[in-house]
């Protein structure tokens, strides 16, 4: 009884639709004909229904059914169904014009009525279907009487479809838009005036008694999302926005979502496109293996290499929880990938021996590292343990296993080392470069900047405190740090390593150095508050092995544009192969002792530029370091 009535409600209104278009077409046909012979001196008295009548919408029923016109719903009728009617119309003249000129030669059929029947039939059918749409979507409105009252920035496609959006989810009420071009004033759109300037919606909101305000303006850059939020913060009032269009590609927004503004929209880039065809075609069916998978960057560069065409992952990772996760997450979103997962230390050989053995991986991406600077300034075995020695042995087992590319992740921090995690960064890299010699295993290095929202980052740590009560910490009112999202940082890494050559060191473009103040001061009013009266900031000074200021590029490496217009490549600077192989010896030597004095000495023998931030004996040199090559000197 049940599936009886399921039918019955799936095919009674499709039923009433059938019989509504016949007759709109009856009334067309019957009534131009009318019309037509009503201006005769001698009126011809037609009957409304004839044999030509049936045949008429016999032959416009099965175009109609043929274009698929009843594939639409009327509660989204949008200008492509009238397209579709207009077509269907036409397409039914003709079918009409052969029917009639075959049953009689189309006898008493006046050339008017076959000129204007299109016209006619798509208004009498599009008029129906839109007036439903709109009688459903004011309706909406007027129902839910706590509809909240939007005012919308931006009066462009993005702000044309929220309207839409929200009048037919109901729970919202548009009351108008604001926008900054001169000719949009006093314009409407979707029957919603344009109000005024974005920067006077501190005075425009209270006049429309506005509850919220959405940003309808996905592709603005980051100042001028800047000046908007600035201006929003002065109205006391809720904002949000829409999703931008990857967030939606990447299935992080849901399209009519709406958002609240995070720090990413105003630390943001220029929207950054990758070469996707070179990376798929690189990485298209291949095996590929991440150490650190179950970190911020491994599990993104897992997610990226399955979205982009990896037959098999291999997770190598230390921490269970962690690997546990990542595993979770690549096979729920990506069933098709093979993933396999390997819970170990990717310093001990015997474990990177297997995983390799056991994927036989094309490509090796070693995230695995120790990356806080503070703790590191004192653990330095675990920091040369893990950064250094762990590295020559991945990538010793790698060479003999015969993997095709293997990719170091590094840091910005390596270019001019102040601190240990710097110094063995750096260490990494000479011993990457010493052993690029091989016929077989194509060596990269990519070096990057902090990732927002990363583990230990500074931004997971200030929103804790801004949950807290604060207040924040800042170590100086001065630093400055680069920042790059999650996504990019991979995504640039992928693209290095496509167009990567031999012994390559790539450093992807941070664009410009951000202060921390700054980021706490936007922090906490994107949560509402004012810095200083509701958050405190506290300045508590550089910790062990900061600097003010970090640089991409070292003096000595000389650098040049790529075929990504993101990324540089730098000359990487000589090393000697036989010096480091016996550096890192003696590490390992030092390590097994636990020997931090002599860990000490021998990294500061192997990275000679390494000068700690707080040695008073060596003082830093300046004018070594230059900072990322601006962009007009990067322009072909």
């Amino acid at each position: 009884m049940s599936a009886w009535k399921l039918r019955m409600g799936a095919t009674l209104p499709r039923a009433a639709i059938v019989a509504h278009d016949l007759f709109m077409v009856w009334l067309c046909w019957a009534g131009l004909n009318q019309f037509r012979y009503s201006m005769e001196i001698v009126s011809l008295d037609l009957p409304f229904w004839s044999p030509e009548t049936l045949l008429v919408m016999f032959a416009q029923g099965l175009v109609f059914w043929k274009v698929g016109l009843y594939r639409g719903v009327w509660r989204f009728a949008s200008l492509p169904d009238l397209l579709n009617i207009l077509k269907a119309s036409l397409a039914g003249l003709l079918a009409i014009v052969l029917a009639l000129f075959l049953y009689n030669r189309l006898d008493l059929v006046p050339r008017s009525v076959l000129v204007l029947y299109p016209i006619v039939l798509t208004a009498l059918l599009g008029m129906p279907r839109l007036l439903y749409r709109t009688w459903k979507d004011h309706g909406l409105a007027r129902t839910d009487k706590a509809a909240l009252r939007v005012l919308i920035l931006g009066a462009g496609q993005a702000g044309e479809t929220l309207v839409r959006d929200l009048r037919r989810a109901g729970a919202y009420q548009p009351v108008g838009f604001l926008d900054d071009a001169a000719k949009l004033r006093g314009s409407h759109l979707q029957g919603l005036p344009v109000l005024g300037r974005i920067e006077d919606v501190d005075k425009i909101a209270p006049e429309t008694a506005a509850k919220l305000i959405v940003i309808a303006m996905p592709s603005i850059d980051a100042a001028a999302m800047r000046r908007v939020v600035e201006a929003c913060e002065r109205t006391g009032l809720p904002f949000r926005t829409v999703p931008r269009l990857d967030d939606l590609l990447e299935g992080r927004s849901l399209p009519g979502e709406l958002k609240e503004v995070a720090i990413e929209d105003l630390l943001g880039r220029q929207p950054m496109t990758p070469d996707w065809k070179s990376i798929r075609g690189w990485l298209g069916g291949r095996s590929v293996l991440v150490t650190g998978a179950g970190g911020s960057i491994g599990s993104e560069l897992c997610r990226q290499c399955a979205k982009h065409g990896a037959r098999q992952i291999t997770l190598l990772e230390i921490d269970e929880l962690a690997l546990i996760t990542a595993e979770a997450e690549l096979r729920r979103d990506f069933p098709q990938i093979q993933c396999v997962p390997v819970l170990g230390d990717c310093g001990d050989p015997a474990v990177v021996r297997y995983a390799l053995e056991n994927s036989r991986p094309d490509a090796v991406f070693h995230a695995a590292a120790y990356k806080h600077v503070p703790v590191l300034e004192t653990q330095l075995r675990e920091a040369i343990r893990n950064n250094v020695l762990a590295t020559e042995t991945v990538i010793e087992e790698s060479l003999q296993a015969g993997v095709g590319t293997f990719v170091l992740i590094s840091t910005d921090k390596a270019v001019d080392p102040a601190n240990v995690l710097g110094a063995s960064k750096r260490l990494a890299e000479m011993v990457c470069q010493s052993m690029a010699d091989s016929l077989t295993t194509r060596l990269i290095t990519v070096r990057f900047g902090n990732v927002l929202d990363s583990a230990g980052s500074v931004v997971p740590l200030f929103r804790a405190q801004i949950r807290s009560g604060g207040p924040i910490t800042v170590t100086d009112e001065e630093v400055t740090r680069y920042f790059m999202t999650i996504q990019e940082a991979c995504q640039l890494i992928l693209q290095a390593s496509a167009i990567g050559s031999q012994q390559a060191i790539y450093t992807l473009d941070m664009g410009e150095p951000v202060p921390i103040r700054l980021l706490a001061e936007q922090m906490i009013r994107l949560a509402g508050k004012q810095p200083g009266r509701d958050i405190a900031i506290v300045y508590t000074g550089l910790r062990p092995g900061e600097k003010l200021h970090e640089t991409l590029f070292h003096a000595d490496e000389r650098y040049r544009p790529t075929a990504h217009p993101k990324i540089l490549q730098a000359e990487a600077r000589e090393v000697v192969v036989e010096r480091i192989h016996g550096v890192c010896a003696r590490l390992r030597e030092a390590t097994a002792r636990y020997d931090v004095e002599t860990l000490a000495a021998l990294l500061r023998e192997a990275v000679p530029e390494f000068v700690p931030a707080d040695s008073p004996q060596l003082p830093r040199k300046v004018g070594t370091v230059v900072a990322f090559p601006a962009r007009a000197s990067r322009r072909t």
